[in-house]
């Protein structure tokens, strides 16, 4: 079989390599307008704190290992168009200029996403840069070294990633945070967690700006750029824009079913509309299990996983998505925040009865030394007590608890399961109630309080 993979990011990368491992027999082209494959853009952030020492360090593939794998290997190659009725597709040599026709029996189409780039006048100013490739994150780094005062524009992961970074190194950067919500980390937490850690930002030396739209970068002079926002003009050395992704599947327009984001819509098997065509990754959209319905909603996590199921299900559809609760983690400052599922504000967006707890404490036992407090937030459905997500903040790093978590509402497991599922005890690591089993407590106590005293155990249903 000829398989052909567009964009070797995560999704591509995991996809080739088990397809050689799995199918040595399968003639495997890969198609990547880069010279580098698989940049992991959070490694930006590392190098900018010098806990990577190169920034090329963070690939974490070369042509030349996939070369070594059994696949044909284009890179340097744009793919220009694709005809999925003809299956073929036409490209061109960023080199030479030489044009390449070619054809598949089967696509993977893991072309990833591009950073959003909001409507903001002066966005194309040579001061004003965004964050996710290789090429840009050394042009951040670039200019940085010239720029004490910097702005960034978002504030969600990267956004305030960024920040931490920037303001930890030795050269004393002034940040401003601009971000056009009300809340910073808005889709990942709820405001007692984020409020948190505004605060963090601020005792750094952060200026956060919230409820401030950006309308344009002027030209202030060679060295500077003048922010136009809803609360101000603002004059910065330089501004990154951190303000999310957009599926890269332009190539498919009219051709491939998409959601409003434009990214691919698959069935279970990572199939799209065309059933020689299977996505993964960033162009794509996953299927969030707390809502039981299909978002976009790009991580490197997905994007991994999906790119090993596509390497399987080309052959014969024998390995379902199982879908996601968008887990994530961020350390800022040596507190570590953590999350899955949805925020109680999300789900109440959703139209979903749903109320949370809250629960704060010493990770271990009174009585042993270095008890760091820690905040975890649970979020369920009245309606049926099963839980839809958590969240929670600490010094002392339990951010893999959310881990355990993600599997329970992945299984539709309630407050009740939850309170009494069996976890060890020692108390070098715990209390005799993991501080899981203790907030999922507090809840059926909250729901009891309420009148609601029937639980509900997933293994009786």
């Amino acid at each position: 079989m000829k398989v052909i993979i567009i964009g070797c990011t995560h999704a591509g990368l995991v996809a080739a390599r088990e397809i050689l491992k799995n199918h040595p027999e399968t003639t495997l082209t890969i198609y990547e307008r880069n010279n580098n494959f698989s940049f992991a853009s959070d490694g930006i952030f590392l190098y900018l704190k010098k806990q990577v020492k190169d920034l090329a360090d963070i690939f974490i593939s070369s042509p030349k290992e996939i070369r070594q794998l059994g696949a044909t290997v284009r890179e340097m190659h744009n793919v220009l168009s694709v005809d999925t009725k003809k299956h073929q597709l036409r490209a061109v040599d960023m080199n030479t200029g030489d044009i390449i026709n070619d054809t598949y029996d089967k696509l993977i189409v893991t072309t990833g996403a591009n950073v959003r780039l909001p409507a903001i006048a002066g966005i194309d100013n040579r001061r004003v840069l965004v964050c996710k490739s290789y090429l840009q994150s050394k042009k951040i780094y670039e200019l940085a070294q010239e720029s004490p005062k910097i702005a960034i524009v978002g504030a969600g992961y990267v956004g305030v990633e960024l920040a931490e970074s920037l303001v930890t190194r030795k050269h004393g950067h002034k940040v401003d945070i601009f971000q056009s919500h009300g809340q910073i980390l808005n889709n990942y937490f709820d405001t007692q967690i984020s409020d948190m850690v505004e605060d963090l930002l601020k005792e750094h030396g952060i200026t956060v700006h919230l409820n401030s739209d950006v309308s344009d970068f002027a030209d202030e002079s060679d060295s500077t750029v003048r922010l136009i926002t809803s609360n101000g003009n603002f004059t910065e050395d330089m501004a990154v824009v951190c303000t999310g992704f957009v599926p890269n599947t332009r190539l498919f327009a009219g051709q491939l079913a998409v959601e409003k984001h434009g990214a691919l819509l698959v069935n279970s098997y990572l199939q799209t509309s065309d059933p020689d065509v299977y996505a993964a990754g960033d162009c794509t959209v996953t299927h969030f299990n707390p809502t039981d319905k299909d978002i976009y909603f790009p991580l490197g996590t997905n994007a991994v996983r999906q790119g090993l199921l596509v390497a399987h299900n080309i052959y014969g559809h024998s390995s379902p998505y199982m879908g996601t609760q968008a887990t994530s983690a961020l350390k800022l400052f040596d507190h570590n925040f953590a999350t899955t599922g949805l925020t109680l504000a999300n789900a109440k967006r959703q139209g979903l009865n749903a109320f949370s707890v809250s629960y704060t404490d010493n990770w271990r036992p009174k009585y042993m030394p270095d008890k760091e407090p820690i905040m975890l937030t649970l979020v369920y459905d009245r309606n049926n007590r099963k839980i839809l997500g958590l969240q929670l903040a600490s010094k002392h790093d339990i951010t893999l608890a959310v881990n355990v978590v993600s599997v329970a509402i992945q299984n539709r497991n309630t407050i009740d399961d939850l309170s009494f599922v069996d976890m060890f005890f020692q108390p070098n690591y715990s209390r005799p109630f993991n501080y899981l089993n203790l907030v999922a407590q507090k809840a059926v106590e909250q729901e009891r309080q309420a009148g609601f005293n029937q639980p509900r155990y997933t293994h009786l249903y």
